[in-house]
């Protein structure tokens, strides 16, 4: 159950990954489809998301609020970014693995979450900031249709469900139903997919950002 689990987690990781290593040079500085963020910033995000949800999986207390996400002035990256990615990675899957992490709940600053649906918010904030990275590098998406559709069927399924007043995610924009499933999930989520990324959207205003857990 939990390799079947941790199989689109780790898939995701992976595929961001490779998008994460190959960015270089004046790419860093490069804008993005998440709103106000560089590559740099973005790749940031990331590694903060997965280090602080190891930190919550192992049942280690957070920093204050005000220590977090935006709030944080912390560089996640330091010389490497790639390795910082991947060993940021590596840790997430271990911690989940642990021995009776998937059976408990985890608090984190949006609420408290059973083991399951923090492999799944993961794995999204994994899928859409990999799709934002693609698209301000000029790279091809990475990951598996079946992938994103999976993913894809679980977001509708939380939107659904998320209490008014307290919704982390951009408003969802219009797609191609015929889109690749990676666009939809993005779309969802408030990316313009049928755009082509040259930086308008984030000097429009038109990015956003995902992942309570992140």
């Amino acid at each position: 159950m939990t390799d079947a689990l941790l199989a689109p987690l780790a898939s995701a990781l992976d595929g961001t990954g490779e998008l994460v290593a190959a960015v270089s040079g004046e790419q860093w500085g490069l804008p993005t489809p998440c709103a106000d963020w560089t590559v740099r910033q973005l790749v940031d995000h990331l590694v903060g998301g997965n280090r602080m949800s190891t930190r919550v999986l192992r049942g280690e207390p957070l920093p204050p609020l005000d220590e977090l996400g935006r709030r944080s002035h912390d560089d996640q990256l330091g010389n490497d970014p790639a390795r910082a990615y991947r060993t940021s990675a590596d840790e997430l899957l271990e911690a989940i693995r642990a021995p009776g992490v998937l059976e408990r709940t985890h608090t984190f600053p949006v609420g408290t979450l059973p083991g399951p649906a923090v492999v799944h918010l993961r794995t999204v904030e994994t899928l859409v900031h990999g799709w934002d990275l693609a698209r301000a590098t000029s790279r091809t998406v990475p990951f598996p249709d079946d992938l994103a559709e999976q993913e894809l069927t679980f977001s509708r399924d939380l939107l659904g469900r998320l209490p008014e007043g307290r919704h982390p995610f951009a408003p969802s924009r219009p797609v191609a139903d015929a889109a690749p499933a990676i666009d939809r999930l993005a779309a969802l989520l408030g990316r313009y997919p049928e755009q082509m990324w040259s930086g308008e959207a984030a000097a429009d205003g038109r990015g956003g950002r995902v992942g309570p857990a992140g």
